[in-house]
This record gives C-alpha cells, sequence and structure tokens, in this order.
C-alpha cells in the first residue's frame, strides 16, 4: 500500500514548494554531478543526458509530451540516434516510446486510468501480434538471428502495441486534438524543411543534411535523391526523412488529417491555417515525385470528398489540372505514367520483385518465413508492397489478420458514423484520421514502409493512427 501511494505521488502534479535550504542543496548537487559528468563523458554527451532526464522527468508528469515529442520526432528526425554507442546506437524514438511505455504502465498499475479502455478490432489486432511473434520464432531454424533483427523486430512489436496504449489512455477530445493539432505542426515544419532543402542549391543541402552525421544519418552525395538515382534527371525532395518515398508515406497521413480540419466546422486550428498547412504538405509530395504517395494521397482525399466534404472535390480536379499542364510538374508528369505503363526501369523492377515476392508466397504460403531471411538460396525477403511483405513473412495467416484488423475499424467506425455528426469538433479528427489509414493502405500497395523492420517509425507512425481512429469513434461511442 505504502508503494502504491508512492508511484501516485510521482504521477500527480504538486503544488508544494522547496524552501530556499533544499534547493540550494540540490542546485549544489545538480552543479557536482554535472561537473562529474562533463569530466568523465565530455560535454555533448552529458548534455544529452541531462535533456534526457529532463525530458524523462517531464512525461512522468505529463504523458501527453512524451507523444507530442513522439510525433515530432517521427516527423523531424525520424532515424535521430544518440552519438553513443552501447553495442547499438539507441534512435530518439526508442527513448521516447520506451518512456511511454514505462508511464503507461505505472499509470495502470496505481490505477490512475481505471478500467482499461479496449476497441472491437483490438482483437485482431492481438492476433497479429501473435501471429507475428510466432512467424519470427519459426523463422529462427532457417536463418541466423543477428542483434539488429532482434531489436528492430522488438521495435515493431512495440509500434504495434502503441495502438493499445493510444486507445486507452486517450479518452477525451481535447488530448485528440493535441494529437491532431502535433500531426499537422509536425508534418508541416517537415513539408517546409522539405521545401528549403530542395530549392537550395545541390551543394549547400548536401551540406545540411551531412551534418546530421552526429546523429547517425548518411552522410556526402548519397544523400540527394533524384529518379532512378541518376542526377541528370530531376531531383527528389527527401527532407530530414532520408527517402522521398518514407516522407511521401508521412504526408499522406499528415496531408489527409490536414485536409479534414481546412472543411471542419470546428478546427482544431483556425481553417486559414489548416488550409496553408495542407497546401505546403500538398506541394512537399509532388516534390518527392513519390507516385504511390500521391495516388495514396489522391485516394484519402477523394474519399474525404465524395463521402463528407464536398468543397475538396473541385480543388482536387483544379490541382490535377495544373499538375498536367504546367511546365514545371512535366517532369513529374511525365516519370508517373511511365510508372502507369510499366514502361520506366524501376516499375519493370517492382514487377520483378512481385514475382518473386509470389514465388516464396507460394513455397510458404501458410506462416511466411519469418523476418531473419528466406530459407531458399533463389528467394529473398523484401518487396515493395506491405501486404507482399506481410504475407512474405507471416504468410496468409498473417496477412489475414492484418486484412481483418483494417476491416474491422472500418466496419465499427462507419457505423457509428451517426454519433459522429452530433460531436462538431470530433467529426473532422475521425474523418481526417480514417481518410489518413485509408491513404497509407493504399499506398501500402506500392510501398512496403508502413511494415518493414528497417522503418519502424514509419510503423509506429500508421498504428498510433490506427489507434486514434479507433479511439474517436470510441469516443462518439460513449456519447
Amino acid at each position: 500500500m505504502q508503494r502504491t501511494r508512492w508511484l501516485q505521488s510521482v504521477f500527480r502534479p504538486t503544488d508544494a514548494r522547496l524552501p530556499m535550504p533544499s534547493v540550494l542543496i540540490l542546485a549544489l548537487a545538480v552543479s557536482l554531478v554535472g561537473g562529474l559528468l562533463i569530466s568523465l563523458l565530455g560535454g555533448l554527451i552529458s548534455l544529452g543526458l541531462l535533456v534526457g532526464i529532463t525530458f524523462g522527468l517531464w512525461v512522468l508528469r505529463d504523458i501527453d509530451v512524451g507523444y507530442v515529442a513522439l510525433i515530432a520526432v517521427i516527423c523531424l528526425l525520424p532515424f535521430g540516434a544518440l552519438p553513443v554507442d552501447v553495442g547499438f546506437k539507441p534512435t530518439f524514438l526508442d527513448l521516447i516510446v520506451g518512456a511511454l511505455f514505462f508511464v503507461w504502465l505505472m499509470q495502470r498499475v496505481t490505477g490512475k486510468l481505471g478500467r482499461f479502455a479496449t476497441a472491437p478490432v483490438g482483437a485482431p489486432v492481438l492476433i497479429f501480434l501473435a501471429l507475428a511473434l510466432a512467424s519470427f520464432v519459426a523463422g529462427l531454424g532457417h536463418a541466423p538471428l543477428t542483434q539488429t533483427v532482434a531489436r528492430h523486430f522488438a521495435e515493431v512489436l512495440l509500434s504495434i502495441i502503441l495502438f493499445f496504449m493510444i486507445v486507452d489512455t486517450v479518452r477525451d477530445e481535447a488530448r485528440l486534438a493535441k494529437f491532431v493539432r502535433a500531426f499537422m505542426i509536425a508534418g508541416f515544419l517537415a513539408s517546409l524543411i522539405a521545401i528549403v532543402l530542395y530549392v537550395l542549391p545541390d551543394r549547400t543541402t548536401m551540406e545540411l543534411l551531412s551534418r546530421l552525421r552526429v546523429f547517425g544519418y548518411p552522410e556526402g552525395p548519397g544523400v540527394l535523391r533524384y529518379i532512378r538515382d541518376d542526377p541528370s534527371l530531376t531531383q527528389r525532395a527527401t527532407g530530414t526523412s532520408v527517402d522521398p518515398n518514407v516522407l511521401g508515406g508521412l504526408l499522406i497521413m499528415t496531408l489527409s488529417v490536414s485536409a479534414a480540419q481546412a472543411f471542419g466546422s470546428r478546427p482544431v486550428v483556425r481553417r486559414r491555417w489548416a488550409a496553408i498547412i495542407a497546401t505546403a504538405m500538398a506541394t512537399a509530395l509532388v516534390l518527392t515525385i513519390s507516385r504511390g504517395s500521391f495516388i495514396g494521397a489522391g485516394a484519402a482525399l477523394l474519399g474525404l470528398g465524395v463521402l463528407r466534404y464536398r468543397k475538396i472535390l473541385p480543388i482536387l480536379a483544379a490541382t490535377a489540372i495544373f499538375i498536367l499542364i504546367l511546365p514545371q510538374t512535366q517532369a513529374y508528369v511525365t516519370h508517373f505514367f511511365e510508372g502507369v505503363q510499366g514502361e520506366d526501369l524501376a516499375t519493370q523492377m517492382r514487377f520483378g520483385e512481385y514475382k518473386d515476392a509470389l514465388i516464396l508466397i507460394g513455397r510458404y504460403p501458410i506462416f511466411g518465413v519469418g523476418f531473419t531471411g528466406s530459407p531458399d538460396l533463389d528467394t529473398y525477403l523484401g518487396v515493395a508492397n506491405v501486404y507482399l511483405t506481410i504475407a512474405q513473412q507471416m504468410g496468409m495467416a498473417g496477412l489475414a489478420a492484418f486484412l481483418l484488423a483494417m476491416l474491422t475499424l472500418f466496419a465499427w467506425s462507419w457505423q457509428k458514423r451517426r454519433a459522429v455528426r452530433d460531436r462538431p469538433a470530433l467529426e473532422p479528427m475521425w474523418w481526417g484520421l480514417h481518410a489518413a489509414i485509408a491513404g497509407a493502405l493504399v499506398g501500402g500497395i506500392f510501398d512496403h514502409y508502413f511494415f518493414n523492420l528497417d522503418f519502424h517509425h514509419s510503423v509506429a507512425f500508421f498504428w498510433l493512427f490506427a489507434g486514434l481512429a479507433a479511439g474517436a469513434t470510441r469516443l462518439a461511442s460513449n456519447q
């Protein structure tokens, strides 16, 4: 009982003030410890440790700080890692997710959250998790486990479990609005960074991006990306996402949320700002020249226009016309239609990946081959399609569980849509979150980032949105 009271005191704000002697003693202790750390570890590492401790204590007091930090890191520094090697370099995302799970578990232990909040989609997500773990264990029989694969698999599992934490902790519209606002601001900043780096001279962009090497980012000419990786062709915007398709996938989701806010009756920011934010995101999306992301975003916005916000439709039509006729976008148009017709090398290589993936799935159709590698020398893991990727690694059983989870989410949400109409502040958030997931699912036909061990921030982003969409529907259901 005493231990529980102590835990509750940690997670409950207090207005008590420390007396002056205690403040002086605390300041002296901090100074001594800080000086010792600087002498032993150096200034940069000590500063990072101090910032990390401060952030951890802040999250202990307010879990929303951790959520906002999670969104900011995914959007602005997704591959950032500590410049400290402890056998591996922990990423900022690892630390934030770890802090969030710790706070969540402590809130559960102390009873602060009350009854565990669930959603109908939780059961198929649990099945999907169990099948992922079973496939991983079974795959160890034919391929050696490395530290990197084990760590990345654990990161992906935690990213999926984020779904349950979000559903359990997002219990009011105010917290949901914080998420949506954070998506919009962080996505807007990511878009501005991508646009600015795109218009700057190539050498300046390369030097700026190379400075991120201290956080584990690549450096040198390779940080600049072009169509078919040919510098003689059009450059592609990447921002701080390293890969233009990864940035495109992120913008599918943040653009969908922002567009719904721009047309909603009670947006979380002023409508004019929502329109500016959405325009910046759309511009950055075009500059990525990511055809799959463009189709995914188009599907999401078209769905929003047809099902709820009809004013989006003429804007979509006008945008398509401008892209088709403007001289500045002709390279993009040509690249897009070459992909549609299967004429360019990148698309032909993807067709080859699809063929090889189907061969592997045909040999191991039920539970796949796991995550460590293929048991056959003539096949391999890796295909630019999220559904084939799941089927390769987890078999048709895993793919069925994933599709069942998504079908359950949308069916349950559609059933509750009338209750959402009575909540004018909730409605645009609800539509935007579901449009974002739909756009990601369409974009997943052409890319694999939303289920890939090497891009666990994209996996976390997807399940973060899924949890928020389920949470928004649950809020409407509890009216």
